[in-house]
């Protein structure tokens, strides 16, 4: 297939032509996945460049392994931001012309990629879609609203607190091009993503009026809904219309999500106003309903989760596979009427494979499990609702001293996370060095951020705010976020501990409390390491996840459960 694409380079008259992850609505789980089809990648971020006589495949930390194994035979691999793709076009003598979709990339992600290293010529028509026929599974899927009920916020609310940010900043016209941020605003859902409940639309808002532009079929159910019919809706390709006829002197776009195609469709008429769609700030505070129904959420996941572990830490017969497991535990899950799908790809590997940080079973990789490995598991679900998201390691046999002494260096900067004073440190990045202190006293580390924001019912990884090297933004009540520190040695094991937080206010203490519900595998840790209020942490988080979950379990997993606390 890529002999395909540079045939259609050379009609195009171009050198190269770059593929991102992301559709053009930049989703992190899009479809179609156009990076997959011509590297065979299937990461959830990344980004390749054909070339005539060189291919390139560009990922972050979390991937750079699981490139190589998929996609090193065709691809150079290269981990951003360590190296980008300008550092490798500067070295060549000419200066190259690279075809690009103007749908799927925004100014500022081409600047900082490629910088003056080449010519980005735009090209109209895809020429992925050219030479696969990449069917979007979700296109006939109708949009539903959530009630007040379980949004917790009334839509009129919502706009108001937009509209008093434009009137501060004087913006007169503002597109919302994140899917995520109109489904948050006007408290709807869909199905356009295989792991989210995302409706791709997009908004303009212009003096009270509110543009919806989607595909018209999606807006059936909700379109003579009492609180959406001042909402006048259109399809995508009215979009150019209807920025014409507006009136005003600036526009507000995000960007980080407003694609050049659009962006240059509006530069055409209006004073561009780069900002950062206030919606982002707006939909990471959760209201007191939502955290209340993650809480829910958390609880029937905890459940399922803890039946799986029992399930296979007890389990004699060691016959079955990654997959195998995978399925088990989608299969407690599914006991519970609220769960829906997951919320990502299911990460279940063991031994080697759990040192793919992002790692994805399939007929090829994988492997039975063997007693003597350790077995790292990341999943998560989508519930009537909230968005779930843990990971546990855990042993079948004894483990190595080394093993457990790392496992326990993880754990001890998952418990230091928890217990942060966010009184006195509260931004990602100051609490990010809390996480890695005690890898870093034997010169390790781990290749990710320690934790992601997430979503109400929406995205598994949604921002501003994280917990990683590179984020200043104020951690804040209400907030939801993951705690995830791990370490990874390539080809031969893997540990991660992740658990749900949110951000909780009592008078004027600001703290962390747990949402994941699921015990952690005592038989990994090396107690003599672990100080008074590390120990004083796990007999608590074990008391207060047997309290919540124990009347869902049966007699032998409540006495499992039971002995850890």
């Amino acid at each position: 297939m890529i002999s395909l694409l540079k045939k259609l380079m050379d009609n195009n008259n171009i050198d190269g032509y770059i593929i991102p992850k992301n559709d053009e609505f930049f989703s992190e789980y899009s479809f179609p996945n156009r990076l997959k089809s011509i590297s065979n990648f299937s990461g959830s971020a990344g980004m390749a460049i054909i070339l005539k006589n060189k291919n390139f495949l560009f990922v972050d930390g979390r991937y750079t392994e699981q490139a190589s194994i998929e996609s090193g035979k065709n691809f150079k691999i290269f981990e951003i931001p360590k190296t980008r793709p300008f550092s490798i076009l500067k070295k060549r003598k000419d200066k190259i012309k690279l075809g690009f979709d103007p749908k799927l990339f925004t100014e500022i992600s081409l600047k900082s990629n490629f910088r003056d290293s080449c010519d980005l010529i735009p090209i109209s028509n895809n020429l992925i879609d050219e030479i696969f026929n990449l069917k979007n599974n979700y296109k006939s899927k109708e949009f539903y609203c959530l009630s007040e009920i379980v949004a917790g916020e009334k839509i009129e609310s919502k706009l108001k607190k937009l509209s008093s940010i434009l009137k501060k900043k004087r913006i007169q016209n503002i597109f919302i091009s994140a899917p995520e941020n109109c489904a948050w605003l006007l408290n709807i859902r869909g199905f356009d993503n295989p792991n989210s409940p995302i409706p791709n639309c997009q908004i303009i808002i212009n003096n009270k009026n509110i543009y919806f532009f989607s595909d018209i079929k999606k807006i059936k159910r909700i379109k003579n809904k009492k609180n959406y019919k001042k909402i006048k809706f259109y399809e995508f390709k009215e979009f150019i219309n209807i920025v014409n006829s507006l009136k005003g002197k600036n526009f507000s776009i995000d960007k980080n999500s407003c694609s050049i195609f659009n962006k240059s469709i509006i530069l055409s008429k209006f004073n561009i106003l780069n900002e950062i769609d206030p919606c982002y700030a707006l939909k990471a505070i959760k209201n007191k309903t939502e955290i209340k129904n993650m809480s829910e959420a958390h609880i029937m996941d905890g459940a399922a989760l803890t039946k799986f572990l029992y399930w296979i830490k007890t389990k004699k017969n060691f016959n079955f596979t990654e997959i195998d497991a995978e399925k088990k535990l989608e299969r407690f899950r599914k006991r519970s009427n609220k769960f829906l799908y997951p919320s990502f790809n299911t990460i279940a590997g063991t031994g080697p494979n759990g040192s793919i940080i992002h790692y994805r079973a399939n007929k090829n990789s994988n492997r039975k499990i063997n007693k003597k490995d350790i077995f790292l598991c990341d999943s998560g679900g989508q519930y009537k609702y909230g968005t779930t998201d843990v990971t546990r390691t855990i042993c079948f046999s004894k483990p190595s001293t080394k093993v457990k002494n790392i496992f326990t260096r993880v754990l001890k900067g998952h418990i230091a996370v928890f217990n942060t004073n966010l009184n006195k440190i509260n931004t990602g990045e100051e609490i990010d060095k809390r996480a890695r202190i005690f890898l870093k006293k034997i010169n390790l580390d781990y290749g990710h951020g320690t934790g992601h924001g997430v979503g109400y019912f929406l995205n598994v990884h949604e921002g501003p705010q994280a917990i990683s090297k590179y984020n200043n933004i104020k951690i804040q009540p209400g907030m939801i976020l993951s705690n995830e520190p791990g370490y990874y040695e390539k080809k031969k094991f893997g540990i991660r501990i992740e658990n749900l937080i949110y951000v909780k206010k009592n008078k004027n203490k600001i703290f962390f409390k747990n949402l994941t519900l699921a015990p952690i595998d005592m038989d990994l840790i090396n107690f003599k390491m672990l100080n008074t209020l590390e120990k004083k942490y796990l007999s608590n988080y074990h008391s207060d996840t047997y309290s919540k979950i124990s009347k869902f379990l049966n007699p032998n997993e409540k006495k499992w459960l039971l002995n850890l606390v």
